[in-house]
């Protein structure tokens, strides 16, 4: 027999209910206005009139897009810097979480709680600041001897996957995730004779996936959306940029925030300085932009969503 709700569970389920929708609607709104935008003609989308359905229709800002070699090259860094800076986080981030979950490892309370106190004080922007800058300075000496940071001479992209290649909260949620893991199944692995590097990878990852795929999915996305630092440590290579840099210069330079490169310079050449107002807008071709840089995320997220409430839950309660 089915329970007849009560007066003050049914108003608390529909407030609920309310509010979620409210929140799903703010949530997918502003990524349905990018697209009608991005579909709408210049006048309407400069005017304000696009609320949410395209006003008229064009396709010369996707057209724009798409024939820019530098918005691909952009988008191509972008591509490689999330995968191996993924993977170069994951390595980490794996190795240090599996050191602290082990009692036996000396000093591990004092680890531990410098890994936390990074969480709850940060140096600040100045001090990183300087600190990448002189890990520039050292993967310039490795890659180009006798060349500073400042002389652009190697691949600045490594320097933002290596800088910036460690997170305490998901290693913490890597940590207690292997603490999770039966000690009798690792007892088992080392009676077999199987060293250190084989029961961390053929052991604690495969009994871990949904803590790992969560964290590789925070990494991934932090890499892919990632701009400020390579805005600020990249700035003699606009080849290099990643789309979100590319992007965000493009607004300044038509917003007239920042001059205009030389007439000499090849990422100058690639933009073109005019735009016909009768079928494009500059925010146009920003919102094409916008939804061509989300598709990966958006193609790679509901794969990975089914470990997502599962991994938090794993690595983030510790019994």
């Amino acid at each position: 027999m089915k329970r007849r709700m009560e007066i003050s569970e049914l108003i608390f389920k529909i407030i609920s209910y309310a509010f979620l929708i409210i929140f799903a609607v703010m949530c997918i709104y502003p990524f349905i206005y990018a697209i009608s935008s991005s579909f709408s003609l210049a006048d309407a989308v400069d005017g304000g009139e696009v609320i949410l359905w395209p006003v008229g229709f064009q396709t010369d800002a996707y057209r724009y897009v798409f024939t820019r070699n530098i918005f691909w090259i952009s988008y191509a860094n972008t591509l490689f810097m999330a995968f191996v800076g993924t993977l170069w986080c994951m390595l980490y981030t794996m190795m240090g979480a599996y050191a602290l979950s082990k009692k036996r490892l000396m000093g591990r309370k004092a680890f531990n709680f410098f890994l936390v106190f990074t969480m709850w004080f940060s140096a600040g922007i100045v001090p990183m600041y300087l600190n990448y800058l002189d890990t520039g300075n050292i993967l310039a000496g490795i890659l180009a001897p006798g060349t500073t940071h400042g002389d652009a001479q190697y691949d600045q992209k490594w320097l933002v996957i290596i800088a910036m290649g460690m997170n305490a909260q998901n290693v913490i949620l890597l940590r207690n995730a292997f603490e999770g893991v039966p000690a009798e199944i690792e007892e088992a692995a080392r009676i077999d004779g199987a060293t250190e590097m084989q029961v961390l990878f053929k052991v604690y990852i495969p009994m871990s996936k949904a803590t790992i795929a969560t964290v590789a999915l925070f990494f991934g996305i932090s890499r892919w959306n990632g701009y400020f630092w390579a805005m600020r440590m990249m700035t003699q290579q606009p080849f290099s940029w990643p789309v979100q840099v590319y992007i965000r210069n493009f607004i300044d330079l038509y917003s007239g925030l920042i001059s205009a490169p030389g007439e000499g310079n090849e990422w100058f050449n690639q933009i073109p300085g005019n735009f016909d107002i009768n079928t494009l807008s500059v925010m146009s071709v920003v919102y094409a932009m916008v939804i061509c840089a989300v598709i990966p995320i958006l193609c790679i997220y509901p794969f990975i969503q089914k470990y997502f409430a599962k991994g938090v839950n794993m690595g983030g309660v510790k019994e």
